[in-house]
């Protein structure tokens, strides 16, 4: 049970949706044929009216929209031959009920004809080209063949365009929602490489306008500085020497300032960040405590916890819902559906090692079900 609830899991919101929606019009499919066989009772036209069901059930499996990845038919073959047996089955029905003398005989092929083409609207003409003027046909060519009379004829046309018509809308509504489901997870997934993005063009940014200057500087003073010296001015060649020196010390330590502000990052700026990361793909973050109560020494590894802990459910689980604990004692950070066991990620690796340098120690739990990163301070 637990491989199929992890399969279940690592699945996306719109793979979800498609599977439910294609098991749905096959449950439905088989509802009408289990309804429509008991009132045939023990009828010849039973078995004709299971492998229809079974003939639907296999054109709704084939369609592309309702496909597990978006595009993709596993089994092209099915379409055709489902519209094969369906075809033939209302044919075969029609020559029946033209021919038949017996009541009995002529019932049975009415309702064999009929399913056919109700099944046929359910499943296969909703996906057509030209769907509603093979609707109009199917609907008047079955009144035309299985009706009793021209009065009945025309009861029986309108009762299959109205069928069908909700039939056909039904499922151009359920394909319109597969689409806009697709779009969010697609959306959900640019916002998060757009803020990604825009974290590496802001440490860009920040690099050429704090480094960029004092190197153009450097480059500048050392040319002037071997111009000086090949003129022999060698006093003025040494006090641009001495300037490129203190220009790059001054760079050095402007590069490493803009290194430490990168990477000393704040603890609540980290919480404010992992809650707009996590809606953007679909989960709510949940913070029980104040960062407050981390003792100041561990503000900076635990902001790191949160950051890497983060990453790992955006990259590693289909998590809708995290939460953060903080306190004095520790701290924890637990997500709902993640993909498999941990495995031997670098970044839990590297975040362990940040801790052991403190003297904080990382539990890592990891079910089916939730997996949890679980830090304790050093006890002081």
């Amino acid at each position: 049970m637990s491989r199929w609830t992890a399969w279940w899991h690592e699945l996306s919101s719109a793979t979800k949706f498609r599977l439910y929606s294609r098991f749905t019009f096959q449950a439905a499919i088989a509802v009408v044929v289990i309804a429509m066989a008991i009132s045939a009772g023990a009828a010849p036209s039973v078995p004709a009216i299971v492998v229809g069901g079974i003939a639907a059930i296999m054109a709704v499996e084939a369609q592309p929209d309702f496909a597990t990845i978006r595009g993709v038919v596993a089994r092209p073959w099915m379409l055709p031959l489902a519209t094969a047996i369906l075809a033939v089955l209302w044919a075969i029905s029609g020559v029946i009920a033209q021919l038949a003398t017996e009541e009995a005989t002529l019932g049975n092929a009415r309702m064999v004809g009929l399913v056919a083409a109700l099944l046929a609207m359910f499943s296969i003409i909703p996906f057509a080209r030209y769907k509603w003027w093979i609707l109009v046909g199917v609907g008047v060519a079955t009144a035309v063949v299985f009706a009793e009379s021209p009065g009945s004829a025309v009861k029986a046309v309108a009762a299959l365009l109205f069928s069908g018509t909700l039939a056909v809308a039904m499922t151009l509504l359920t394909v319109w929602g597969l689409g806009i489901i697709d779009e969010l997870d697609r959306a959900k997934l640019v916002e998060a490489e757009l803020q990604v993005a825009e974290e590496r063009l802001r440490f860009a940014r920040d690099l050429h306008d704090v480094v960029g200057r004092g190197f153009s500087a450097i480059a500048v003073k050392s040319e002037l500085a071997v111009a000086l010296s090949r003129s022999g001015d060698q006093e003025r060649a040494v006090a641009e020497m001495e300037a490129v020196r203190v220009l790059a010390v001054e760079s050095m330590g402007q590069m490493r300032t803009l290194v430490r502000g990168y990477r000393n990052i704040d603890l609540r700026g980290e919480v404010a960040g992992a809650r707009s990361l996590l809606s953007a793909v679909g989960c709510e973050l949940v913070v029980e405590g104040d960062a407050a109560k981390v003792p100041p020494q561990f503000h900076e590894v635990a902001a790191w916890v949160v950051r890497e802990g983060t990453t790992n459910i955006v990259e590693h689980s289909a998590a809708t819902v995290a939460t953060l604990a903080l306190g004095s004692a520790g701290m924890s950070l637990r997500n709902d559906n993640p993909h498999g066991a941990s495995g031997e990620r670098s970044g839990l690796r590297g975040l362990a090692e940040r801790l052991a340098a403190v003297g904080a120690t990382l539990d890592v739990t990891a079910t089916g079900d939730e997996f949890v990163l679980e830090i304790h301070w050093e006890k002081m």
